[in-house]
């Protein structure tokens, strides 16, 4: 049996973090369950109020736009981002592919309140969009972007984007070319190619990226308060609110509970659905 000597100390950070994640978890759990005092910030005794109160409609719509902000997202930055990514891995020339990576990983190198308040410059009443439709006439009145669910799809996916692409691209970069190269041999189009090779060899990159935008766009808390203002509540930014406002951290946290358990139904029930089209591009 060979000696692992630097085995230690790999394990002991993860070891120190599962610590700490597990520690995290038991106390939110904890808080779940204790009464809320008004006017105190220590909890009171044991209960289950916290999660009987979570039936009530502005939880429920907090929760349905949530999945809709997640679902949206996902669609529209992977009917983006696939483009892009085909093209930063397929295209001949080396100056536009990496203009391409460059364009497609700059938002990273931003914070996220940056990206925000750049959109809010852009989709304000006066801002960037509503300011050139209007000087070229397209429209008489400004469009509302601001305050909607519209809006806030539109940054998500600037938010998002990114690691969609670098995923896809790994799963583009890793199709064998020679499966390509046989089908035109026997008389296949470039359309016919992509359609009956290329596309299916990467549904299981295409099955990665679309989970990690809804799960990243479940988590999402500043562009949902900033570009929704308060109109388009979502888990997240119903947790601030309770907590933070109402300074109610029983029900903040059996709402973080619930929303976590929610995302992770979810993401299991999208995985179950397309299982059988992973199981296409595996073979």
């Amino acid at each position: 049996m060979k000696k692992r000597p630097f085995l230690a100390w790999f394990v002991s950070p993860s070891a120190l973090i599962a610590f700490g994640i597990a520690a995290s978890f038991l106390a939110i759990a904890q808080y779940s369950l204790r009464a809320h005092v008004p006017g105190a910030l220590e909890p009171g005794g044991f209960t289950l109020d916290n999660f009987t109160t979570l039936w009530k409609a502005v939880y429920g719509r907090a929760f349905l736009n949530t999945v809709l902000l997640c679902f949206w997202t996902a669609l529209f930055t992977l009917l983006i981002g696939y483009p892009l990514a085909y093209a930063m891995v397929r295209h001949p020339s080396p100056r536009l592919r990496s203009a391409l990576l460059l364009v497609s990983l700059t938002p990273l190198f931003l914070g996220e309140i940056v990206r925000t308040y750049s959109w809010i410059i852009v989709l304000g009443n006066r801002g960037f969009v509503n300011g050139m439709l209007m000087e070229i006439g397209l429209i008489d009145r400004p469009i509302d972007f601001m305050f909607t669910l519209g809006g806030v799809v539109i940054a998500l996916v600037h938010f998002t984007l990114p690691i969609v692409v670098v995923m896809l691209a790994a799963a583009l970069a890793h199709i064998d070319r020679n499966l390509e190269h046989a089908a035109t041999s026997l008389g296949a189009g470039r359309v016919r190619v992509f359609f009956t090779v290329t596309l299916p060899l990467s549904i299981p990159g295409i099955v990665a990226a679309t989970s990690t935008a809804f799960a990243w766009t479940f988590s999402a808390f500043a562009t949902p308060q900033m570009i929704g203002g308060g109109q388009v509540q979502t888990i997240s930014t119903l947790v601030y609110q309770v907590g933070f406002a109402s300074f109610n951290f029983p029900l903040a946290a059996s709402l973080s509970l619930v929303g976590l358990a929610f995302t992770v139904a979810v993401l299991a029930l999208f995985n179950l659905g397309i299982r059988r089209l992973e199981k296409i591009g595996a073979h």
